[in-house]
């Protein structure tokens, strides 16, 4: 891998540990279980099924802010693709945006009241949309840049390799903030102890994004005609490629069922397998260093056996891996045993999907441009953000509507990521692989 590759995938990084802090601890800081409101955390803002007895304040705001989230992809995504930037259609983006980025996403955590309240409940809404917008900004010219950095197939899975790892280690950093938290504990309150570990992950969060917009010249790269259509016109011609929509359709599965188990990890650590909050971090580094030992073998395979298939395998091992979860603590050994069964399983499906569904969307962009002679690779990743984040919302709904019931509630929402992955897997079967790469090598 080129040091341009190493520098690129910082930002990923980057950005993992920022949307790592929110998905992982939004819910956990503003719906907190049992376990957590005994150790001291703060409620903020009112609890419980209060939307017609289904869906919570904390649902409903993330469901809002997903959907404001999918509709602004497009629209960043036209905008990167047609600008006119003699420093490139990307970079300046990323440059803008990464600090305020980093502001906002230590804002959600720092609701003005420190009690249940209203104000809090606004507070909560116009930050997060913040820190949509914002990710949204800095993700997807961010995103548009792999198939220019990964020009050939074997550059665009050495681009993959190299984002999927700094994407894991970022979202593992996140992980590891029960860790600094229980230690500034020690002198602070557990919410201040929570907001200093937020916004010091930020910081360095922050800098991890700057790194490849001071250190790649977006000039020296690859060159391609900028397209000349606006962002509805687009993003319609790029839903048109069947292929594209077969992929995006498992795509929302998938990602609706990662949501939700992503989302209920911590609950399903303290409250299903008995565990400490802290071990939300120690099982996450497991599984990350158990992923990267797959990372070689997953680039060994996929040309012999293909990406799809691969990814598919990866679907059904996490569908097992989620009914495994929604049966712990009830059947067999202690809660840490079910922890390391279940990351073990599960670093199989991260290391495949972390690096192929990308390198899958960088092909067909590439067969798309061949065939119309417009780049739009900005939109096809936007297109892909845009329909996962539709997924996304809804698992928010999903889960925080199940995790008010308490713990059955948390075995449920395992159980309904697993059907997801299943039907995930089904959606990819009609993806055509082969007339993809025969179009892309041929030309």
């Amino acid at each position: 891998m080129t040091p341009t590759i190493w520098i690129f995938a910082l930002g990923q990084m980057g950005w993992a540990m920022l949307a790592g802090i929110i998905s992982n601890w939004l819910v956990y800081f503003y719906q907190p279980s049992q376990e957590s409101i005994l150790a001291g955390q703060t409620l903020f803002i009112q609890q419980g099924n209060v939307l017609f007895r289904v869906i919570t304040i904390i649902g409903l705001i993330t469901f809002i802010g997903r959907i404001f989230d999918a509709f602004t992809d497009p629209l960043i995504a036209n905008l990167s693709d047609r600008s006119q930037n003699p420093k490139g259609r990307r970079i300046p983006f990323m440059k803008k945006i990464a600090i305020p980025f980093s502001i906002v996403t230590t804002l959600v955590f720092f609701a003005p009241k420190n009690a249940i309240s209203n104000i809090n409940t606004f507070w909560l809404f116009i930050t997060l949309m913040g820190f949509y917008l914002c990710m949204t900004i800095y993700c997807t010219p961010y995103n548009a840049l792999i198939p220019v950095i990964g020009h050939d197939q074997k550059s665009r899975i050495a681009v993959s390799t190299a984002i999927s790892l700094t994407f894991i280690v970022g979202t593992s950093l996140a992980y590891v903030a029960p860790v600094i938290w229980n230690i500034l504990a020690q002198s602070v309150d557990r919410v201040t102890a929570m907001r200093i570990t937020f916004g010091s992950l930020s910081v360095i969060a922050c800098i991890l994004m700057l790194i490849p917009t001071f250190f790649i010249d977006e000039r020296k790269l690859k060159q391609v005609e900028p397209s000349s259509e606006n962002a509805f016109q687009s993003l319609k011609l790029t839903f048109k490629n069947k292929d594209f929509r077969s992929f995006v359709y498992s795509d929302v599965l998938y990602f609706t069922a990662l949501t939700i188990f992503q989302t209920g990890l911590p609950f399903f650590v303290v409250s299903l397998m008995g565990l400490q909050e802290s071990h939300s971090a120690t099982l996450f580094v497991l599984m990350t260093a158990l992923s990267l030992l797959w990372y070689p073998f997953v680039n060994i395979l996929a040309p012999k056996f293909g990406k799809k298939r691969m990814v598919m395998f990866a679907f059904l091992l996490f569908a097992i891996d989620y009914m495994l979860t929604a049966f712990s603590g009830i059947i067999g050994f202690g809660g840490l045993s079910w922890g390391v069964l279940i990351v073990a399983i599960a670093s199989v499906s991260m290391a495949i999907l972390g690096i192929l569904p990308q390198a899958m969307v960088a092909d067909v962009a590439q067969e798309d441009e061949i065939n119309t002679k417009q780049n739009r690779n900005g939109m096809f990743f936007a297109a892909r953000t845009f329909a996962f984040k539709l997924g996304q919302s809804f698992a928010m709904l999903i889960f925080t509507g199940f995790a008010a019931q308490g713990v059955m509630g948390y075995r449920l929402a395992s159980i309904s990521a697993a059907v997801l992955c299943v039907l995930a897997c089904i959606a990819l079967t009609r993806y055509n692989e082969q007339r993809i790469l025969k179009i892309c090598l041929e030309n």
